[in-house]
């Protein structure tokens, strides 16, 4: 396009609403879609009111840079196309060339005029654009639901045209908001419960309990493939593996057999904040309120009696079929499902207690060793790090090597 940048136009909604707070949001979104685009050719990033510019290079694929953007939270909404001198007739080709790139039967011309010293008021400049694409195009203004919706935004000194506005994720910027720990178990709702605390602008590291050595390490692989997936929309994830089989072995062998899932599920939490303490004393489960025996009321209250971290349950409201519906939607379900050996399904009683006080759970736990059966799981626990994009993970390793170089 004539005297034009190729850029991405970001709009955010819920961080405008944070007052003073908002430049803090605002850069750190900034930062998370710079480092999401890393190697993709983006120039540049300024804040501008209500918005953010990407500006490009004249080389860059603008179509992944668009996907990165998309799949960054905190963005309300995106338009792709051209930076451009504040010209009527530089806007006008500008507008051509958009209504040219793609077919179409009906349109719409879309104008906010932040600049109110602009000559011509939004419907006019409206007007005169969607007369200029049915001369010389073609089509039919249909302002309602358009084929093709052609967004001109007019602020001081610059305008962007660009081809409509696609969604992103909305929510906050990831970290903006803290760390948390999430317990991973391969199934189809802790990575819907990992994805939701992301979105409220959370790290999430993760802690997988296998049920090694007594299982495959089927369970292992499909976190690590979840994790994987995950980790791009907060583009760094901590995984850990605690082997849980000799944990789980220790408690069948000592307390009553109706109690062992809420006793495994307390021993789970305990070592998922010990491990967490460096950075993240704050619990996520993918526990839903009566889906199966441990998670009444009742089990849930003795559960988190077992750790001073706040547990939190970002699912507990939801239904399966609301679950799945955003499993498949984020992309986890069809690894979820896979087949697995996991460590829930390893000495599970045929009749499990579905409300189990704290009195009683205490009581067999005084058969146990507690902080060294911790310490076990602690101790036996393996860290696997992932970072998306490859070419962040690659700036990142030159900017370690070049510091111990130093």
């Amino acid at each position: 396009m004539p005297n034009g940048t190729s850029c991405v136009v970001v709009r955010y909604h819920e961080i405008a609403l944070k007052g003073g707070n908002r430049q803090r949001f605002v850069q750190r979104l900034i930062a998370n879609m710079r480092d999401a685009t890393t190697g993709l050719g983006v120039r540049a990033a300024q804040s501008l009111p209500g918005r953010i510019v990407l500006r490009l290079e004249p080389t860059a694929p603008v179509a992944p840079i668009a996907e990165r953007v998309a799949e960054t939270f905190g963005v309300a909404n995106y338009s792709t196309g051209v930076e451009l001198p504040v010209d009527l007739d530089v806007i006008r080709a500008a507008v051509l060339d958009c209504a040219r790139a793609e077919p179409f039967t009906t349109f719409a011309i879309r104008v906010r005029r932040a600049d109110k010293s602009f000559p011509m008021t939004s419907p006019e400049l409206g007007a005169a654009l969607g007369a200029a694409v049915f001369e010389e195009v073609g089509g039919r203004v249909d302002l309602d639901d358009p084929d093709l919706a052609i967004t001109v935004e007019i602020l001081p000194r610059t305008a962007y045209v660009s081809g409509g506005k696609r969604p992103g994720l909305g929510g906050l910027p990831v970290t903006i908001s803290g760390r948390v720990t999430c317990l991973m178990s391969g199934g189809i709702d802790s990575p819907v419960a990992a994805y939701r605390m992301m979105q409220r602008g959370c790290r999430v590291d993760f802690v997988h309990f296998s049920g090694a050595p007594y299982t495959s390490r089927a369970s292992v692989d499909k976190a690590h493939d979840l994790v994987e997936h995950l980790t791009r929309y907060q583009l760094r994830s901590d995984l850990w593996v605690v082997p849980f089989g000799e944990i789980q072995a220790a408690i069948v062998a000592r307390v009553p057999r109706s109690h062992r899932v809420v006793l495994y599920r307390r021993m789970m939490l305990r070592i998922a904040e010990a491990i967490g303490r460096a950075g993240a004393r704050v619990l996520v489960t993918g526990e839903s309120l009566g889906q199966v025996s441990s998670q009444t009321l009742e089990n849930m209250q003795t559960i988190a009696a077992a750790t001073s971290a706040l547990v939190l349950r970002p699912l507990v409201g939801m239904d399966k079929n609301e679950i799945i519906h955003q499993a498949t939607r984020i992309g986890t379900f069809s690894t979820s499902i896979l087949p697995d050996q996991d460590c829930c399904s390893l000495f599970t009683p045929a009749h499990p207690t579905t409300r189990a006080t704290i009195a009683e759970v205490e009581a067999a736990e005084r058969l146990l060793d507690v902080p060294a059966l911790v310490a076990q799981g602690v101790d036996g626990a393996v860290r696997e790090r992932f970072v998306f994009p490859p070419a962040l993970a690659a700036a990142r390793a030159d900017v370690r090597k070049v510091g111990g170089d130093g």
